[in-house]
Parts: C-alpha cells; sequence; structure tokens
C-alpha cells in the first residue's frame, strides 16, 4: 500500500500556507481580492498583478525541476502518451481534465500541486464533494501513482483518468 505523502502528513491543504518556494507561491484569492479593492482602478489592479497568467508548460517545467525528474519519467508514470505529453510540456497542446490529473500523479504531486496544475490548464479543480474528486484527492494525498489512482476509481465503479482520454496511453 503507498506511503502518505509529507503534504498529508502535515495536513497541507488547498488553502494552507506554502508548498511551493516563496518566490513561486501563487497569491492566495483573499489578498488578490484586497489587492483589487485597495486599487484605484481596475486597470491599476491588472497592471500590478499577473491576473490571468497562467502558464501551463512554465509551471510543468518547475514542478521538474523541483521534483528532479524528466519528463520522459513523468509520462511514463503517469501514461500519457508521449507525443501528446510532449506537446503538452511545450505549450503546443492543452491537456484534458483527466490527463491533466493523469500528470500530477506522474509528478507525484500533492494536492496543492494539482489544483495549480489544473487551474493553469485550465480546469476546475479537484472537489471533495464530487465522489470521484474525492477519490482522486484521497490517492494524491496518499502519494499513489496513476495506476493505483485508476484502480480505486475502478472498484469504486468511478471513471478511470485514463478511460476515453486522447492523451492516456493505453
Amino acid at each position: 500500500m503507498p506511503s502518505m505523502s509529507a503534504g498529508a502528513a502535515s495536513g497541507a491543504g488547498v488553502g494552507s500556507g506554502a508548498t511551493l518556494g516563496s518566490a513561486d507561491r501563487e497569491p492566495l484569492t483573499e489578498e488578490l481580492l484586497a489587492r483589487l479593492l485597495a486599487s484605484a482602478t481596475p486597470q491599476e489592479y491588472l497592471e500590478q498583478t499577473q491576473v490571468g497568467e497562467r502558464d501551463l508548460a512554465a509551471y510543468l517545467r518547475t514542478l521538474l525541476g523541483q521534483k528532479g525528474l524528466t519528463r520522459a519519467d513523468v509520462l511514463r508514470a503517469s501514461g500519457v502518451n508521449p507525443s501528446f505529453g510532449y506537446q503538452v510540456f511545450q505549450g503546443v497542446r492543452g491537456p484534458s481534465r483527466d490527463t491533466a490529473i493523469a500528470l500530477a500523479l506522474g509528478f507525484g504531486c500533492d494536492l496543492r500541486e494539482t489544483q495549480r496544475l489544473l487551474r493553469r490548464a485550465g480546469h476546475s479543480e479537484l472537489y471533495c464533494k464530487v465522489r470521484r474528486d474525492a477519490v482522486i484527492i484521497f490517492c494524491l494525498e496518499h502519494g499513489y501513482t496513476r495506476f493505483e489512482c485508476d484502480d480505486e476509481l475502478f472498484r469504486l465503479g468511478e471513471k478511470t483518468t485514463g478511460s476515453g482520454s486522447a492523451g492516456a496511453a493505453e
């Protein structure tokens, strides 16, 4: 059985302080709202804040460096088709939500990192009130691989991350 990740052991969650270094820390929504309300005009806020700057390829490169992995390592562990996966890493193609989740599992991401990856890919975050998302959250925080997560999803009657996904190599 997979061991518990550091994020799960420390109780790190979506709204907690820091998983990534402070230089790469994305401001919390509450911080951005405070800046917006304190600005004289919306333009002033937009000029001072990088709202909407969500470069998935740059975030994937950051994760590769932080985790000491190669693209090939991540694609192999995620089960994502290498040709498609390299295009995602280069910013040429965008992943589906399931492919983004598979990549997060391939990276060994915790929940916070996965939520950021999903946002940068233009998809909704995992939501614990959605049965399938709850299973995925559990798997992320307990260090499951993509294939172990898919086994758990299948066992519980939920759609796996590889089913029907163009980026998945089955």
